[in-house]
């Protein structure tokens, strides 16, 4: 992880951002700050995401490529600011700028889920986008990563070559297509002209497999209600748990969960204890453990 990804630095990055499109930064709310700090700001329905991941730096581009994709296809999605050629470059990072969508304060359902995700895997892909490659990211959280020993550092790149190895042997039911690549109903905001996606970052050209696998896995590891699940299979139409390629797209969905907080361990260390949790549970292969979420 770059060092210079603190919050006075984002703070510094935030300010430049507005002074440059003529807002203002004050009473900005920091929504999330993992690979990307998010800010909602106080004085215009504007939301501005800043890149911090030094590794996954280029993955801006497929930001703003699914964006402007769903955009046209009228898909319901966060939208990129009118009027603004992006990502903007603001000194060393990189900025997107979104209209924000209020929340009307209630998770989104699966289900919600399940038909958004029905509408892009329709969608043919834009062109230039990536193809799918789910361990690229994790590789470099764990090579960027703080406070990480080098024996922790060696299991999780021996765990991702042993997954990468198992999904070249699958043979993949559902055509593949656009995938959203991060599709739990945390992206999914519950606007009040109804649901609409988010976090872009991982879209790319794969199986739909892929995006059936997250409320899965949610299901398994962290013990959400299992109704939830079924009926996201029902509205979608098809039970990833039932196809036998499941656990290997399982083990590499939760090697992403339990790297995904690896770039900003030093500035979240109340993690540190759920992260060697998660750890010693896939170095002993215990599948049946729930996890708790990341704070």
């Amino acid at each position: 992880m770059d060092s210079r990804f603190t919050p006075a630095r984002l703070r510094q990055a935030l300010a430049d951002t507005c002074a440059r499109l003529g807002l203002d930064p004050d009473g900005a709310r920091l929504l999330r700050f993992t690979n990307n700090a998010v800010y909602a700001l106080a004085t215009a329905p504007v939301v501005v995401r800043i890149v911090g991941s030094t590794r996954l730096r280029h993955r801006v581009h497929t930001v703003v490529l699914a964006a402007e994709h769903f955009a046209r296809h009228d898909i319901p999605a966060i939208r990129l600011l009118d009027g603004v050629e992006q990502p903007l470059h603001v000194g060393e990072h990189l900025v997107t700028v979104w209209h924000e969508v209020p929340s009307v304060g209630r998770p989104a359902s699966p289900a919600e889920l399940a038909g958004l995700l029905l509408r892009v895997h329709a969608l043919p892909p834009p062109e230039g986008l990536a193809e799918w490659a789910p361990f690229d990211a994790v590789r470099a959280r764990v090579f960027e990563a703080e406070e990480l020993s080098d024996g922790d550092r060696r299991f999780l790149l021996e765990r991702c070559a042993e997954a990468e190895a198992a999904l070249a042997t699958l043979d993949f039911p559902l055509a593949r297509g656009f995938v959203h690549g991060d599709a739990y109903p945390g992206n999914v905001i519950p606007g009040p002209d109804g649901p609409v996606l988010c976090d872009f970052d991982s879209s790319c050209v794969g199986p739909p497999e892929w995006d059936l696998t997250p409320l899965a896995v949610g299901r398994e590891r962290f013990g959400d209600a299992p109704d939830g699940y079924r009926e996201f299979a029902r509205v979608y139409g098809f039970d990833v748990t039932a196809w036998p390629g499941f656990a290997v797209l399982r083990a590499v969905r939760e090697l992403k969960l339990t790297t995904s907080v690896l770039p900003t361990l030093r500035s979240h260390p109340q993690v540190a204890a759920e992260l060697h949790r998660r750890l010693d549970d896939l170095r002993h292969g215990r599948t049946d453990v729930r996890w708790n979420r990341y704070r």
